[in-house]
């Protein structure tokens, strides 16, 4: 059974049709992309999965359990945290309280401290800038912190929106670098990336989305190398 099931989803923006009925599954340790222009509906699909933003039809359900209507803020109790584009790091709080933060759904305080070292490994940068405001990291390193925060929460399945986006070459292959190493220890990753061929360089499987439909899927490496992904995404 797949760990994520998406069924039909449709969602509006008023009038506007975002998502026409899409359908697709994340299994259990996968690393999922989802590409597509800008427009096609990437962003929406990930705020209705972490509840930013309402379905008119269809089902989300994860592990089991029907969450098409549960509040952002339960979703992020179920096991799924959502690093949002953009980054939206608590300019005015410090690293540490910005990772604490990403922690409020959990109470047993050994097992914060414990998380808070593992962020800690995995971006030293980050225990290197723990009492700094969040507000004057570097892109990538606020980047950083994004992904830091939503890890805190002990997430099995992570959703990020565009990582890479913004960032200077080096930042990004370390921000991808990171994803794998997320990846490899045990979190499911759904992925929104506008760079493709990176996305897809990483990923089991992805989806193609163009206008609120999904019009190919499959194994991401063969996407990689498929003609008309490569003139439509990689620029080719």
């Amino acid at each position: 059974m797949a760990m994520l099931e998406v069924k039909n989803l449709e969602v509006y923006y008023g009038v506007i049709k975002a998502l026409k009925g899409i359908s697709f599954e994340v299994s259990q340790g996968e690393v999922i992309a989802l590409i597509g222009a800008n427009g096609a509906g990437k962003t929406t699909t990930l705020h209705t999965l972490t509840g930013l933003l309402q379905a008119k039809a269809g089902s989300i359900t994860f592990e089991g359990k029907d969450i098409t209507k549960t509040p952002a803020h339960n979703i992020v109790k179920l096991g799924i945290a959502h690093v949002p584009e953009g980054r939206r790091v608590f300019s005015n709080l410090t690293v540490y309280q910005n990772l604490r933060m990403g922690a409020y759904t959990r109470q047993d305080k050994g097992e914060i401290e414990q998380s808070l070292q593992t962020v800690y490994q995995r971006f030293p940068r980050l225990e290197e800038r723990k009492n700094q405001l969040a507000g004057t990291l570097s892109g990538g390193e606020q980047q950083m912190l994004a992904m830091g925060r939503a890890l805190m929460s002990h997430p099995k399945l992570i959703v990020m929106d565009e990582p890479s986006m913004g960032l200077s070459p080096i930042f990004v292959n370390e921000i991808f670098d990171i994803i794998e190493k997320v990846s490899a220890g045990g979190t499911t990753v759904l992925l929104v990336e506008q760079n493709a061929k990176k996305a897809l360089s990483i990923a089991d499987r992805a989806y193609v989305l163009e206008t609120g439909n999904i019009v190919l899927s499959g194994d991401a490496k063969k996407l990689l190398n498929d003609d008309s992904i490569k003139k439509a995404y990689l620029g080719e």
